[in-house]
Formats: C-alpha cells, structure tokens, sequence
C-alpha cells in the first residue's frame, strides 16, 4: 500500500511540476500583446449604425491564434451567445481563437423595440460591421451560424465572401420552405396525433404562451428533436439562454409556432445561391435534427468547396447531445482549412 501511495505522490508532483510550465503553444494562445480588450477579459462592446440610430453589441473573445478566428452566431432568432458555452470545453485546447456575440435584441445587446430593425438584410449589416470592429479578415475570419445563425451566415456569405476564410452553417437547412415541408411530412406524422392537434389548436387560438404548449411539446418535440435528453437534466447555459431569448425577435421573424417557421423568414430560400459560395464550407447535420440531414447533406454537395459533418446521435443542439463528433469534426475542418488540405 504505501509503495503504491509512494508511486502516487511521484504521479502528482511530476504532474504539477509539468503544469507549472505551461508549453509554449499555451503561453502564445494566451498572449494578449497588442489587444485592446485586455482590461476588459476579452469583452467588447461595439457601435453599430442602424437605420434607426446608433446601438451597442456585446462580444467576447477567448483566445489567441493569428490564422484561425471564429465569430460565432447564435440561433433565435432572438437567443443569446450562452448555448454556445459548450465551445470552451474543446477550442481552447485546441488553439482556437473564438468570439463569443450577441446580436442586436439579444442578451448583453441593446434590445430597442422598433420591429423594422429584425430584417435579414440589417442583420447581415451589423456582423459585417462587428467583423470591423473586430479587425478580422480573410486570412483568419471564420464565421459559424447555427440554427438562424445558420441563416445569418449564408447571408453574410453570399454578400461578403471577399472577407471569409470559412464558413461553417450548423444545423440549418438552405430554404425555410423545404424545413416546413420536412416538419410537416416527417416530424409531425411521427407525433402522437392526439397530443399534436391540442398543439396546434392552441397556435390557433394564440395561445402559445399558455403552460400547456409547452407542456405538451417538450417531451414529444424538445426532447427528441431539440436536445436529446431529458428537460430537467439539459446543461445551465442551454437553460439560461432559452430563458433570455427575445420573443418580439423571435415572433417576428420565426413565427409563435415550434413545428415551423411562419414569421418574416416564410418565404427564405437560398437553395438556388448556394452553389455560388465558393469560400470553403463545412454543413453540419444531425440525425435527430428539425432539419433534415439528408437535406443538409446534398446542400454541402452544391458548393465546390464543402464537407458535410453527420451527427448520428445529435438534435439541433448537436454540441451537447453528440458533442465529441460535432467538436471533432469542427475543429478537424478548421485544422484542414487552415493548412489548405482539400476539403473533399
């Protein structure tokens, strides 16, 4: 026994001895020299010009590494940067450089009212101005949506592909036209038709605020196809983010419906564009997904450049329920690009 504990003790001094010098790759990720968010621990509050007038947004960034930078969008519309939380478990050991940021409406963001402001158009505006602000540009700039972030990230895309080094669109499909179809032909069949018709009795007498709805989608909707696992048991950041999330964004633009889309995003399309997106892409997908994989899996194949990424045990938040592939293969896309290794 006491050898054993002789052997243990050598174990942990050596170990605390080699954590003591952190290695040089830990020391450069870390260096904050020339940065002007040092005092702040990575934070920046950035102006951005609106047609209505001048707002600030909040960003955070971790990390340090001169080649490869991801900004990251968040779903919602109107959710916040928190869900996004699970990232520090694997960039920094990584070595990648990431922001965290919430957009106009959201969380740290100013959040006016004015319901001109939730547009696509000026949403694509004010990522390109954070990318200013933020000074990245096409030898490192990443940008990764998920969800509306999805969405958002297209569209920066397709306007601004000059300033991208990738693209990542996670768990979003190319036309929201093809995602109703898909809730409407496969989700919705596979539901307890009971329980589905008291659903959508309440969406159509607006009462989707009513405890009830909620009740009856979680464990046949949330929990199957949003986060597989059960409510009580999801990670406090995911919590904490549908807890902030902006109903007058998120009305306006998705719908007050959860099996589809019927806001100002109706008619969004941009299957047709996508094959014109040249910056290299990676499509991540999950089996268990509102959107629906196969889809996702031909839109990486309209792009000259694209890897698509399948999560088999994932939902729409594949980075907890499938974490390990949906990280691998992140940070294995953003590796390759890096050092220019062909994508397919």
């Amino acid at each position: 026994m006491r050898r054993l504990l002789a052997a243990a003790f050598l174990a942990v001094t050596a170990f605390c001895a080699h954590a003591a010098t952190p290695p040089a790759t830990s020391a450069s990720y870390f260096d904050n020299t020339g940065r002007d968010d040092v005092l702040s621990g990575g934070q920046k509050s950035i102006v951005i010009d609106t047609p209505k007038g001048k707002f600030k947004v909040w960003t955070k960034r971790v990390g340090n590494n001169p080649t490869i930078k991801v900004l990251l969008l968040h779903g919602g519309p109107g959710a916040t940067h928190e869900y996004f939380e699970a990232f520090d478990s694997y960039f920094p050991g990584a070595g990648i450089e990431y922001y965290y940021y919430d957009q106009l409406g959201s969380a740290f963001s100013d959040k006016p009212t004015d319901p001109s402001l939730w547009d696509i158009p000026r949403f694509v505006d004010e990522v390109e101005q954070v990318r200013q602000a933020l000074h990245l540009d096409k030898d490192n700039f990443f940008v990764l949506g998920h969800s509306w972030g999805g969405v958002l990230a297209i569209e920066y895309a397709l306007k601004y592909p000059q300033h991208l080094k990738g693209l990542i669109i996670s768990n979003m499909m190319d036309s929201i036209p093809a995602y109703n179809e898909y809730a409407t032909k496969v989700l919705m069949p596979a539901m307890d038709q009971k329980k589905l018709a008291e659903v959508k009795r309440l969406e159509a007498e607006h009462k989707t605020d009513d405890p009830a709805y909620m009740a009856i989608l979680m464990p046949m909707h949330y929990e199957k196809h949003i986060l597989r696992m059960p409510a009580a048991q999801w990670p406090e950041p995911v919590e904490r983010a549908f807890g902030h999330i902006n109903e007058q964004i998120y009305v306006s633009m998705q719908g007050p419906s959860e099996l589809g889309a019927s806001g100002k995003l109706l008619h969004w399309d941009r299957s047709e564009a996508l094959k014109t997106i040249k910056v290299p892409t990676l499509v991540i997908g999950a089996q268990y997904d509102t959107m629906d994989p196969k889809y996702m899996a031909a839109m990486a194949k309209k792009m000259p450049d694209a890897r698509f990424l399948l999560c088999p045990q994932g939902s729409h938040l594949a980075m907890y329920d499938d974490q390990k592939t949906y990280f691998t293969g992140l940070i294995k896309f953003l590796k390759d690009v890096d050092a220019g290794k062909p994508l397919n």
